[in-house]
C-alpha cells in the first residue's frame, strides 16, 4: 500500500501552507497539532477569508502550490458554498472559514486539547495609496 503522506515533514508543510495563506491575505491563520487527540490528521490549519470568493481563491492557491511542491491532497469539501472550505492533505487539514462560520463552528475550541503550532507572523501589510486617501 502506497503511503499517502508526502515526504515533506508535517511541520514544514504547515509552515508552507500558512505562508501561502498569508500570500493571499488570509486573516487570523492558526495551526493546532491534534496528533494526540485526533486519529484523522496530525495538524489543522485554520484561516479566515473576507468573502466567499476569497475563500475559494485561498483553497485554489493552496492546491496549486501543493501541486508545485508535490504535496498530495485527498479531497476538498465546501468549495461551492465557500462558507467553510476544507482541504484534506492527509497529515494536515486546512479549514478556510468566513468569519461568521469560523465563530460559529469554533474549531479551535472544539480541538482545544491540541497544541498550538508556532507560525511566524504574517508579513506586514503595506498600505496602498488608496488606503491613505480613505483616512
Amino acid at each position: 500500500m502506497q503511503n499517502k503522506k508526502s515526504i515533506m515533514p508535517t511541520h514544514d508543510k504547515v509552515l508552507l501552507i500558512a505562508g501561502w495563506l498569508h500570500e493571499k491575505k488570509a486573516r487570523n491563520v492558526t495551526a493546532l497539532d491534534v496528533s494526540r487527540v485526533c486519529s484523522v490528521t496530525d495538524v489543522m490549519v485554520v484561516a479566515t477569508a473576507g468573502s466567499v470568493r476569497q475563500a475559494q481563491s485561498l483553497a485554489d492557491h493552496v492546491l496549486t502550490r501543493c501541486g508545485e511542491h508535490d504535496i498530495k491532497f485527498l479531497g476538498m469539501d465546501g468549495y461551492k458554498s465557500g462558507q467553510w472550505v476544507l482541504v484534506d492533505l492527509n497529515d494536515v487539514i486546512v479549514h478556510i472559514f468566513l468569519e461568521e462560520s469560523r465563530d460559529f463552528y469554533n474549531i479551535e475550541g472544539l480541538w482545544s486539547e491540541g497544541v498550538a503550532v508556532f507560525l511566524p507572523a504574517a508579513p506586514p501589510v503595506v498600505a496602498s495609496d488608496d488606503d491613505e486617501e480613505d483616512e
